[in-house]
């Protein structure tokens, strides 16, 4: 249970769960203290609520990623001790450094609510000391529950010009339209495969064929999938996709179908496959370009 909650983001409601695991694990879960029910509908992973705890003992204030799962946020993942931002100035003893994942940053306390960080100073810092496939996560999901990106663009303008930058370069391509941080970490990824520019949750139509993709080139006409399990517990719903992704590579869609290990776990593979899939439909497309040959130009005349 607390593997399907780490999967869906260290927070999730019970419909999220519930295409995850079978309905009658949940309670059972829940009284043994596996997963924590956070409100009505709302779950999330026991060590979340521990972030509160260590940053009072340590005079400290609940930040990143910890901060994230407070707002309510999906990470990519749930850190085994929490995240605390201390003053800059701050020393601490050698006992209590273990206590958490500490980050040393002077915080005015217009950023900081109730012992966390704001939800804006949350994603300026997500972005600045993460990676980026974890701040984007955080970003995407902060985007989903309705936060404004100008509020993170606002702060950020504050910051040195390097941070800004930094700050700036994942704002521009964080999205609300994102599914999860499984397809947060894959579009990640394919930021980093030159040529390659996807965008999430595109809604592709033909005459008979109406498809939802999690991520899509539709120049290039490649589609990434971050292909989770759950969502193939009916059978009829496995023949939906299975008919979505015929009907794209007949129509000449380089489809991709990646698993949620994959994803997190051999990202180097995941970009050399990504990467593939250009230069594939690079070499098809220079060859449609190439010279006219006595049989090109036959077909052309007819």
């Amino acid at each position: 249970m607390a593997v399907a909650v780490q999967r869906l983001g260290g927070t999730c409601s019970w419909r999220e769960l519930r295409r995850a695991v079978p309905w009658r694990a949940i309670g059972p879960a829940v009284a043994a203290g596996e997963v924590v029910r956070h409100g009505h509908g709302v779950y999330g992973l026991p060590g979340a609520e521990a972030a509160g705890v260590v940053a009072r003992r340590l005079h400290a204030t609940v930040s990143h990623r910890s901060a994230a799962l407070h707002w309510g946020w999906k990470v990519k993942t749930v850190p085994a001790r929490p995240d605390v931002t201390i003053p800059a100035n701050r020393k601490l003893r050698e006992s209590q450094r273990g206590l958490a994942i500490l980050h040393w940053r002077s915080l005015p306390a217009s950023e900081v609510a109730g012992g966390v960080t704001s939800r804006s100073r949350t994603v300026v810092d997500c972005c600045l000391d993460l990676p980026l496939d974890e701040a984007l996560s955080v970003f995407d999901s902060a985007l989903r529950s309705g936060m404004r990106r100008r509020e993170v663009i606002e702060l950020a303008m504050t910051l040195g010009p390097r941070q800004r930058a930094r700050v700036q370069w994942v704002a521009r391509h964080a999205s609300s339209r994102a599914a999860n941080p499984f397809e947060s970490v894959l579009r990640a990824i394919a930021l980093d495969v030159p040529g390659l520019s996807v965008d999430p949750q595109v809604r592709l139509r033909y005459d008979s064929v109406y498809a939802r993709v999690d991520l899509a080139d539709e120049s290039l006409q490649i589609v990434a999938e971050a292909d989770s399990h759950e969502f193939h517990t009916e059978r009829s719903a496995f023949a939906r996709d299975c008919r979505r992704y015929d009907e794209l590579t007949v129509r000449d869609w380089i489809v991709l179908r990646f698993t949620w290990e994959q994803v997190m776990f051999e990202p180097d593979w995941v970009r050399a496959m990504l990467t593939a899939a250009v230069e594939l439909r690079r070499r098809g497309r220079a060859r449609d370009r190439g010279p006219m040959t006595g049989r090109r130009l036959a077909a052309q005349a007819v």
